[in-house]
């Protein structure tokens, strides 16, 4: 039993599926997806966005190929990287036949937007035989016209029954490997439709709050939505979705993970956000500290507290930990104990081997 129940969270139980060789739904771990911003068709461009998200800790990365042109392209890049690709299809039911054939994960495509029944079932032959999965991605912003007449408006009953809708027509194409977003900009609206829909099926989810904004609204207002999905136990991999560097949106997508306890990479800095107490500039360090530690992945925790109001008792639960003290002379914990003393002229590169030593330590002790 656990000694912190307050902590528990039940996630929701849904089937799972394969996106390359990452695991999505079931017991697996919430995994964190992207976007590429380049022009698919410049293959270079491209490969090199997406090596910059694996080494952020994208999970899965998703292209748009809107032309022939960028599935044309789709081969060389599938072949440049280690992340599962998914293809970004809409309306074009060539583009997703070639894109499987290309070597895509997976199929982003909404079945009932291709056209005719054989269409649909040339693509899920495509699918099947190239062992790609599907999402089923719905948009408060394109839901189907018929269903704007019914309700008046995009509401949650409107988008998890155009999510069942297009996935009745995989099932009757006995094609079951498919997750479903239900995404809206409105956050009373995704948060809605996504408990709706997680209570009608049994499909992993892909969380998003679509059209968010830039990095720092974005990133808010993804963390409300997306944070009080995760938190009901609700959403198997996530994607938040900002007009920024794709790289800050696998960042925060972790960064919404760790603050759960559901997933954890890289250096967890708990920090205070400095007063008059403060005897070294608490946060020049840690904005500091954040970029020399970037290319850490070991899930490691750090805390840099100004002052020893809190600092020994935050030190006590992390890793490795910093507390001010008079006269540039400050305490550093290891493992929760205070260990030794540390001046203002090493501070930081102190801290940066300190944790870098224990990143080492516990990569050999997982090997």
């Amino acid at each position: 039993m656990s000694l912190r129940p307050y902590r528990d969270i039940m996630r929701r139980k849904s089937r799972q599926i394969m996106v390359g060789d990452v695991a999505v739904g079931g017991d697996a771990p919430i995994s964190v997806q992207s976007m590429t911003n380049t022009l698919t068709s410049d293959a270079k461009a491209t490969i090199a966005q997406v090596r910059a998200l694996e080494e952020a800790g994208a999970d899965i990365v998703r292209v748009s190929c809107p032309d022939v042109e960028s599935t044309a392209a789709l081969k060389e890049i599938v072949q440049a990287v280690n992340v599962p690709i998914v293809a970004d299809i809409h309306f074009h039911y060539k583009r997703a036949i070639e894109a499987a054939e290309a070597g895509a994960a997976c199929l982003r495509i909404n079945p009932g937007n291709i056209g005719s029944d054989d269409r649909v079932k040339e693509v899920v032959k495509a699918a099947r035989d190239h062992g790609c999965s599907m999402r089923i991605g719905v948009n408060a912003g394109s839901l189907e016209r018929s269903l704007l007449e019914k309700y008046g408006e995009p509401n949650p009953d409107a988008m998890v029954e155009s999510a069942l809708h297009h996935a009745r027509i995989l099932e009757d194409n006995d094609f079951f490997d498919f997750k479903i977003s239900v995404k809206a900009s409105d956050v009373f609206l995704a948060v809605a439709a996504y408990h709706g829909l997680a209570d009608a099926c049994d499909y992993p989810l892909h969380l998003g709050i679509t059209e968010a904004g830039g990095l720092r609204a974005g990133t808010v207002k993804s963390s409300i939505g997306i944070g009080s999905l995760l938190w009901a136990g609700i959403g198997d991999t996530i994607r938040v979705s900002l007009s920024a560097d794709p790289v800050e949106e696998v960042k925060a997508g972790f960064e919404m993970l760790k603050a759960l306890d559901l997933r954890h990479r890289g250096v967890r800095i708990v920090s205070c956000p400095s007063c008059a107490r403060q005897a070294f500039p608490v946060i020049k360090t840690v904005e500091t500290l954040e970029e020399r530690l970037s290319h850490i992945s070991i899930p490691i925790s750090l805390s840099i507290i100004g002052c020893v109001v809190n600092g020994p008792g935050e030190a006590r639960e992390t890793d490795v930990g910093l507390t001010g003290g008079g006269n540039g002379n400050h305490k550093v914990y290891l493992s929760g104990v205070a260990d030794h003393n540390i001046s203002n002229d090493t501070l930081v590169d102190h801290i940066v081997q300190l944790v870098e030593e224990k990143a080492a330590s516990m990569a050999a002790e997982a090997s």
